[in-house]
């Protein structure tokens, strides 16, 4: 009997480990984690992005919201210290990308005041809430409004993955931080990653 239960125990970590790898990599078979793709979004000030808007950037890509209280300035602010502590040429080949879960609240006039509390190269983006879905897909994001907030009240929080991505000049992964990666490590990341 106990044969029998390792074996099953040892064949469920393969399929599991199996679908991770597949997830993780969508079944591309070039060893490249499938995050990022196509999206179709409006920016802060009126006008519509794609993500061939930012081809020849490198791009830091964060999901979040204006409303959420501490992750998502935290995240804002690790991702644009780390730019500013690069020299001037460096920083002119990143763009820092903010794409809203909550394109409800968060319009361009609420992303227009947000994003200018950062950084002068950050951009706010947000869609209705298919081209929201399909970005956050893309991406592997994860949100969902909190279970404790689903009454109809404008006052809500959202459940929401915090993942920083760096991606290069033509909208490939690189690879990721969070809100709480120590600013230093990002900056060197990004000095070894565009290093001409």
């Amino acid at each position: 009997m106990r044969l029998y239960q390792s074996v099953l125990i040892g064949i469920t970590l393969i399929v599991i480990g199996m679908i991770a790898a597949y997830l993780l990599y969508g079944g591309n078979g070039k060893g490249v984690t499938a995050i990022g793709g196509h999206f179709q979004l409006t920016d802060h000030t009126g006008q519509e992005r794609t993500n061939e808007s930012f081809k020849g950037q490198f791009t830091l890509v964060y999901f979040g919201y204006t409303f959420c209280p501490d992750v998502c300035p935290t995240g804002l602010q690790v991702m644009t210290q780390a730019i500013d502590q690069l020299d001037y040429k460096t920083q002119n080949k990143i763009t820092p990308l903010f794409i809203t879960i909550d394109p409800k609240r968060d319009t361009v006039d609420q992303l227009n005041s947000y994003v200018s509390n950062f950084h002068p190269r950050l951009v706010g983006l947000t869609g209705t809430d298919e081209q929201i879905a399909k970005a956050a897909r893309a991406f592997r994001v994860y949100y969902s409004r909190s279970k404790e907030d689903r009454g109809a009240s404008n006052d809500y929080l959202l459940d929401h993955s915090s993942i920083i991505y760096l991606m290069d000049s033509v909208g490939i992964y690189i690879t990721h931080f969070t809100h709480t990666t120590a600013v230093s490590k990002i900056v060197a990341t990004l000095k070894d990653k565009l290093r001409p």
